[in-house]
């Protein structure tokens, strides 16, 4: 992994809750329909253990989507979200009531978004990010801009960057070791 900033780091400490999106961000932005009209999604293997790195320290992947599909809720359940909301045309009114509910405020939370929907998440919480393709828009705005596009790892990238800052990288890395 390339070196991240001190205060990169610095303001990925104290994150509790990790907002995501999903189309633009878990996946490559494509909408591929079949013949029966439902969608299809390619997610990325990188992105779901990253994920699922995440669930085993002390930070909880929140999805928020304005889509609703079976491929994506069959994802998200193979990764064990807990926390996934379909369908959503206010983005910020159900991150605020995750935060409310888990007793947590928005110095303790990090968001990942690629499109304008993303921006009123993105501007509160501690932690910004987008994935290389965002939006211009978002990518002038957020803490971080990864390396890596959507749907081809960016997701992990966050994810290693909050394990790192949050003492959790090692512990799981060598768990994997042992």
């Amino acid at each position: 992994m390339n070196i991240v900033s001190n205060e990169l780091l610095e303001r990925a400490k104290g994150i509790k809750i990790l907002f995501l999106d999903v189309d633009g961000v878990l996946t490559d932005g494509s909408l591929y329909f079949n013949e029966n009209g439902e969608s299809l999604k390619k997610f990325n293997a990188l992105d779901g253990y990253g994920i699922n790195l995440l669930l085993q320290s002390d930070i909880e992947p929140v999805v928020i989507t304005g889509r609703n599909s079976k491929s994506l809720r069959k994802r998200l359940s193979e990764l064990c979200i807990k926390k996934s909301f379909y369908g959503v045309e206010n983005k910020l009114q159900v991150a605020e009531h995750c935060l409310k509910e888990a007793g947590l405020n928005w110095s303790q939370a990090a968001g990942m978004g690629d499109d304008w929907p993303d921006l009123p998440i993105l501007m509160r919480v501690k932690l910004s990010i987008a994935p290389a393709l965002a939006h211009i828009e978002l990518l002038n705005r957020v803490n971080l801009v990864c390396k890596a596009s959507a749907g081809s790892g960016a997701v992990r990238e966050a994810c290693d960057i909050l394990l790192m800052a949050n003492g959790y990288y090692a512990k799981v890395l060598n768990k994997i070791l042992i």
